[in-house]
């Protein structure tokens, strides 16, 4: 299955319906399953904007998933600024290029140990056991 590293806090939001967009600085065709994996490294600064305690959240491991709908691209400022409730970020940067549109987040019954990996990548897991 497919799968995607996020930093905290933002993993959380996704999962939790509160960010549908994850920004990236490339696009991806794929389309279909995605599950979101916590980074081991969270964001202090946005831990801090969204007033989260760090010892409250899951690091290092797959905690949900999500469908992976669309990729949109962000020709400028004006756009992304546009879409600032949806993917949440604390302000733009020019690297901020693609948007994945994301849906139907689902939280897994026990979240999973994994070393993350760069861009999205393939592991092999079971999940219907794990979601509710």
């Amino acid at each position: 299955m497919k799968c995607l590293s996020v930093k905290q806090p933002f993993a959380d939001l996704i999962i939790a319906g509160k960010k549908r967009i994850e920004i990236r600085g490339w696009k991806t065709n794929y389309r279909g399953n995605l599950l979101i994996h916590a980074s081991k490294i969270p964001d202090i600064t946005a831990l801090k904007r969204f007033e989260i305690d760090k010892s409250g959240i899951a690091l290092g491991k797959i905690i949900g998933k999500v469908d992976l709908v669309g990729c949109k691209k962000y020709e400028n400022r004006r756009d992304f600024l546009s879409d600032k409730s949806l993917h949440l970020a604390g302000s733009y940067k020019s690297s901020y290029r693609y948007g994945f549109i994301l849906e139907n987040p689902a939280r897994l019954k026990r979240p999973i140990p994994l070393n993350g990996r760069l861009g999205i990548f393939n592991i092999e897991v079971k999940l219907k056991s794990l979601l509710p």
